[in-house]
This record gives C-alpha cells, structure tokens and sequence, in this order.
C-alpha cells in the first residue's frame, strides 16, 4: 500500500525552479531515503510533503488524502523534524516532551509513560531536569526528536536528523527507528550521511537540480551503478617511471597518490589488475599490499551528481 504517492509535484519561486515534475511512491513500512547535494530540492520537498508550502504544480496523495486540497487533515497523522533547531530555551528536558504530548491531546497517564520511556530510548534521563537553552547541540536534537514520538503517526518526516549527534547517538537513533519501521511506521529520511542511508533505507530517490534522477533499493544501485571497483597498490620503494608503464592501459583510470602509492578505478577491475601485475613483474617492482574495494553508495551518489550536472 502506499503511503505517498506524488505525480508531476512542482515548486518555483519566480524564475528558480526548486523542485521540478518530480514523481514519488513511497510504500508503508518503509524507510525512504531522499538525498542529494545542497541546493538540490530536498527540505523543499519535505515542506511540499508536509503542507508547510502549496506546490505550484502538481499533485500529492498523502496516507489516501488529497494533500493540495486537504492539508490540515494530513498534519493530524504525521510527524516532522526539520533541519533546523527547534525547542523551547526556557523549559526542562522532560517539560519539553511533556508540553508537546499536551500539544497533541495525549492523556495525562500516558504521556508520562512515554515520556519515561523516552527519557531511556534517547539517553535523556541523566539531564531531564536541564533546560534546552542549556544543553549542547547534540543533546537538543536528540530532545527534538524525542519529543516528535510523544504522539501515534503513521508518517514521520526526518530532515538530516542526526546533526549534531555524536557516532553513539547517531547509531542509537538508527536501531531506533528500525525498531519503530517494524510497528508500522513510515519514514522519509533525509541525509548528506551515505553510509546512514545505506544502513537504514529500504529504497533511495536521488535529488539533483530539482528533478529525481533515479529511485531504487541500495542493493539496486549497487547493481545498476557499482560495478566500478578501486583497486589500492603499495609499492615497497617509490619507484616514479611506474606512471610511463601503465599509461598505456585502456578502460580504467589510473591515480598516483606519490611514487609508492597506485590506484586504479576500471569496471573491469580483475581483468585490469591482472595486466598491472603482470607489467610489475617483468619490470621487476615489488608490491608491499594490494586490497580490492567494491563501489560503495557515496561513490554511486557522487557519480550520478556529476553526470547530471554534465548532462545539463
């Protein structure tokens, strides 16, 4: 079933097109993950999705609900984080979740229960008596995050929630939402963090210039983008007449880090390898260390931002 489902959605401001025709079906269940470079249309996207601006053009259908025509009807089933800090200076940590469970209508006896078990999820207890103004940056976002799951959704938008947080708390919120996609939820998620996207997502739609380049599963990109490898050779002695023995080498792209260091990127990478090798041997040069390293999604993500940006 789907969750949303977006069909030719536009927003411009005057001449600049922020987001332009985009197509989107997000299913239940899922984590989605929306990235692309700054400036590319993403919080724009989330503000669409949201009701936070009317699109220019376009429509969206959020949980079954016209969302252009309806749009206070979808902010009552879900929830959202937006890149930018928000939080009340003045009030204490565990003040804050209550005051946005009040908010949302939850009873007394059951916001106290989530709020205990949220001071635990988010290691929060240990300053639940601090005001926000107060805490560190890290800190604030976790308390504004937190304080998002004091009330039922079914649809949770994340902007780049885990600035600020340190390797812990970023991986804790992770698992966190993991868990909470098991129950039912949904989230679109955005990130600049690849290895984040790549760990948490169910499927990735790439955003560049406003328009959607490409939408898949992570393993799927991997498949359609990754076949390019990078092959790492250490040399035991410098040895600079190497660059003049493989310049010749067709269909890959050969870089020297200094007269000891080779790398090579190719989508041939075992073929590749076994001509540098073999050119090594008979010229006599020794190798120290030699590693293989398939294409991660940060290198796919990067790829397909400069083709875009070439193809325009």
């Amino acid at each position: 079933m789907s969750c949303i489902e977006v069909s030719r959605l536009s927003k411009s401001y005057g001449s600049i097109s922020a987001v332009n025709k985009i197509e989107l079906s997000v299913e239940s269940g899922q984590v989605f993950g929306f990235l692309g470079p700054n400036g590319a249309g993403k919080s724009t996207t989330i503000k669409l999705l949201t009701t936070l601006i009317p699109p220019t053009s376009g429509s969206m259908c959020i949980l079954g609900i016209d969302a252009v025509n309806n749009p206070l009807q979808i902010r009552h089933k879900i929830g959202v984080v937006l890149q930018q800090p928000s939080y009340e200076p003045t009030l204490s940590v565990e003040k804050s979740l209550d005051k946005y469970g009040m908010m949302w209508n939850v009873p007394k006896i059951e916001r106290k229960k989530r709020l205990e078990q949220l001071l635990v999820d988010f290691d929060l207890k240990e300053i639940r008596k601090k005001r926000n103004e107060d805490l560190s940056i890290g800190q604030r976002r976790r308390v504004q995050v937190a304080r998002e799951f004091m009330h039922d959704m079914e649809l949770l938008f994340l902007d780049e929630p885990t600035v600020g947080l340190d390797p812990n708390a970023r991986r804790n919120l992770l698992d966190y939402l993991k868990n909470k996609v098991k129950t039912g939820l949904t989230i679109f998620y955005t990130t600049h963090i690849l290895s984040e996207a790549e760990y948490l997502c169910d499927k990735i739609a790439i955003i560049d210039k406003g328009k959607i380049i490409t939408v898949d599963t992570p393993d799927g990109l991997k498949s359609k983008f990754g076949n390019e490898k990078t092959i790492k050779i250490h040399l035991n002695e410098e040895r600079k007449e190497i660059i003049s023995f493989l310049s010749n080498i067709e269909d890959c792209k050969i870089d020297f880090d200094n007269g000891t260091n080779i790398i090579i990127h190719s989508e041939k990478s075992e073929y590749i390898l076994l001509q540098i090798l073999k050119i090594l041997n008979d010229e006599g040069i020794e190798i120290e260390d030699l590693s293989a390293v398939p294409t991660n999604l940060e290198d796919i993500f990067l790829k397909m931002v400069r083709e875009n940006a070439s193809d325009n």
